[in-house]
């Protein structure tokens, strides 16, 4: 019983910072200017590089950290920073990271490229990663670590596939109106983490309840 309410709580983690109300919005963007079938490609290539990515980042966590001295609270600072200059642009309608060059041809490599930060290598979803799988030191609680993330990630998939079509006929200015409104909400977010951080590290005043 122990094992499946920690398994859920890891679900119920990565599903809130990686999971398909997220997820969606950003293939939703891409199914723009990509057919169905080359959006469920780049759904497929670019699911498969974030397992990859969750795989290593969980059952290496407490070595990566230890290697490169840091610690919990500067991986929150990190990630929550990073993650609110990326909603920031979300909110201001800037596309950090992607070429946008690459729109005028659309193909598989440019899809999954403009997946990089907010879905393959997102920085909340792997902060998540690697602070639950160090936290304690066990191959049995990294498993259950990534065992959870791959579960959210294949979720991901099976939305994005089977919603493709849905995806590809919603007017790019709803997309563009969810995709600020979401950008708000996840700078919101980003603040949080880093008031995390800020109070492990123990600065006055900000205990959190």
């Amino acid at each position: 019983m122990t094992a499946a309410l920690t398994y859920s709580a890891a679900f119920i983690t990565f599903f809130s910072v990686v999971g398909p109300p997220k997820v969606l919005l950003a293939f939703g963007g891409l199914a723009q200017n990509h057919p169905v079938r080359e959006l469920r490609m780049i759904a497929l290539v670019s699911s498969g590089a974030a397992v990859v990515v969750g795989l290593l980042a969980g059952f290496t966590a407490p070595w990566l950290l230890e290697l490169f001295h840091i610690s919990t609270p500067a991986l929150q600072l990190a990630g929550g920073v990073i993650f609110f200059i990326y909603a920031v642009g979300l909110v201001l309608g800037v596309h950090l990271g992607s070429d946008r060059a690459d729109l005028d041809a659309p193909d598989l490599v440019s899809g999954v490229r403009e997946l990089l930060m907010p879905y393959i290598v997102s920085p909340l979803a792997m902060t998540a990663v690697l602070i639950e799988a160090a936290a304690r030191d066990t191959w049995s609680w990294r498993s259950t670590v990534v065992g959870a993330y791959v579960a959210v990630i294949a979720l991901d998939l099976v939305c994005v596939v089977l919603l493709a079509r849905v995806l590809r006929g919603t007017h790019h200015a709803t997309i563009e109106l969810f995709g600020r409104l979401l950008g708000l909400l996840l700078a919101a977010v980003g603040v949080d983490l880093v008031l995390d951080g800020l109070s492990a590290l123990g600065v006055p005043g900000l205990e959190r309840e």
